[in-house]
């Protein structure tokens, strides 16, 4: 494994944690729906598990409105290097490499929330599966299609 192919999966990541928030803030923009505030919770917990204070109540609010998101990137960045190591440096079918990255990240992030005990995905409506499935779609199919454009095209 080469360290720019695990760059190329970190920038791979980072273009699919992008189109995600972008299909995420259409979602809220079309259907009028709130922030979700995970994210912000998210940083809580994880504050409170490693004894870190966020500061006074203005300035832990902030925090928290910059973690949250931070916290997401990391995950899809993270997700596009696990892939770069799954792929072996290859381009990979577009259709399978967007279900992997994309099932990969969502995985990821329902399984944290759910470990953290902040959501059970066991209660959500089908409303709440589909505000999840479609933006984690949206990560696989750019990161996807990022990663086998970095790849040089098969002779």
């Amino acid at each position: 494994m080469r360290k720019v192919d695990l760059a190329d999966g970190a920038i791979a990541g980072a273009v699919g944690s992008t189109a995600l928030n972008v299909v995420s803030y259409l979602d809220m923009t079309l259907r009028g729906r709130p922030e979700s505030d995970v994210p912000q919770e998210t940083v809580d917990r994880l504050a409170g598990i490693a004894h870190v204070s966020l500061g006074s109540d203005g300035r832990a609010a902030n925090r928290r409105s910059g973690l949250g998101p931070l916290i997401g990137y990391g995950l899809g960045i993270a997700a596009g290097v696990a892939f770069a190591l799954y792929a072996g440096g290859r381009r990979q079918p577009l259709p399978v490499a967007t279900g992997l990255l994309g099932a990969g990240v969502m995985t990821m992030t329902d399984g944290s929330i759910t470990a953290l005990g902040i959501s059970d995905p066991r209660t959500w409506r089908r409303s709440d599966w589909i505000s999840d499935i479609i933006p984690h779609l949206a990560y696989g199919l750019t990161a996807a299609a990022t990663w086998n454009r970095l790849r040089r095209p098969s002779r």
